[in-house]
């Protein structure tokens, strides 16, 4: 054997495999990109306490010298002329956190002509209906063209609909469920049977599927008000080493041939991943998504760093089959400090991310795995 020319072959083999384990020892954190400023990072006449200062006041929506409003939730339509809708919620500043967000919450549009921001508010989405009122709001292009807003959490899941992303939406009807032999508590969060937490995903098999607060996915055949059978229990369950409770904030996407979970525990503020071929069956944890405490992910091209106090709500946006960007609510102090009338508040905040980096690793840990079963 001629090892002088197998030796360098072994080599380049071994530094292949080496990059294969790497990319696979990746979480969905490691995708996460530096954020380019929409305008100058300001300091000055803005609210917040140091550790959101400096910040880019014109990325996603906010109210910069909070004399308004209060931003959280949010998903992101792009239409056809290319411009981006922000369905979103809002309150009142003069409204503490703890009050705002189930007293005063309503739902809102606005528009950016940027993903990034800013993003203009146009005001109440759906004005005629109970005022506006509107919380976990969430907007979606539906399997016919449509645009839809849907709420939960406040309200008992309702959705509206409209032919134009800027409206008007009326309502088309409220979300109907089938418990299909699972408990009925994994599609309704509390006794007044209002759903919570949820986002509605178009499949690419033409069916429409919830994953709600609980996590269990959910599916229709029949539209996108359902019914919607639960198909399966909480995606967490057969990892008992995961916490069991205090999840929250699901959001659901297809991209690289995979199903997508991330989720929040809010405690201990950690957000999980699970994946599934099919959507249905079969979840596996994936790992750590981001913990707010170890991972920072507000930062800007120059370094500087936003360290928000709670980031929660992330929502992904999918473009031409990958995940484009995160969109984040975040506060600048624990809830209970943003009072009324005060320096503090919450905003959306748009995070890039390099999805076809992502789809390109898992499906390479999902071939290895399929190798060594």
């Amino acid at each position: 054997m001629n090892f002088s020319k197998t030796l360098p072959a072994l080599y380049v083999l071994s530094a292949i495999c080496a990059t294969s384990v790497a990319a696979a020892e990746k979480s969905l954190v490691d995708y996460f990109l530096p954020m380019e400023p929409q305008a100058p990072l300001v300091s000055e006449g803005i609210w917040g306490d140091p550790n959101v200062l400096p910040r880019d006041i014109k990325n996603g929506l906010e109210d910069p010298e909070m004399t308004r409003f209060c931003y959280w939730d949010g998903g992101v339509v792009k239409d056809d002329d290319g411009r981006f809708h922000l369905y979103a919620s809002r309150w009142d500043q003069s409204l503490s956190h703890s009050e705002g967000w189930h007293l005063g919450s309503k739902g809102i549009h606005a528009v950016s002509n940027d993903i990034m921001g800013p993003y203009v508010d146009e005001g109440l989405a759906y004005p005629q209906w109970r005022e506006g009122m509107g919380h976990n709001v969430m907007g979606l292009r539906m399997h016919d063209g449509r645009y839809a807003i849907v709420t939960s959490e406040i309200t008992h899941g309702e959705v509206f609909v409209s032919d134009s992303p800027d409206g008007p939406f009326e309502l088309l009807g409220q979300i109907k469920w089938d418990a299909n032999g699972f408990d009925p508590g994994l599609a309704r969060y509390n006794q007044n049977g209002r759903m919570s937490n949820v986002k509605i995903l178009l499949r690419p098999d033409g069916k429409y599927m919830i994953i709600a607060r609980s996590t269990a996915p959910m599916l229709s055949e029949d539209g996108i008000l359902g019914p919607y059978k639960i198909m399966g229990d909480r995606v967490y369950r057969n990892y008992p080493e995961l916490p069991q409770e205090k999840n929250e904030d699901p959001t659901v996407w297809y991209s690289g041939g995979l199903y997508h979970i991330v989720y929040n525990h809010w405690p201990s503020k950690t957000s999980h991943h699970f994946t599934s071929e099919d959507g249905i069956n079969d979840w596996k944890y994936r790992g750590i998504a981001f913990k707010k405490d170890e991972t920072k992910i507000f930062r800007y091209k120059d370094g500087t760093i936003n360290d928000w106090t709670y980031v929660e709500r992330p929502t992904a946006v999918v473009e031409d089959g990958h995940v484009s960007h995160f969109l984040f609510s975040v506060i600048d102090v624990g809830k209970g400090q943003d009072r009324a009338n005060d320096r503090h508040g919450s905003k959306i905040v748009v995070v890039p991310f390099d999805g076809v980096a992502f789809d390109r690793d898992m499906q390479s840990r999902i071939s290895r795995e399929s190798t060594n079963q």
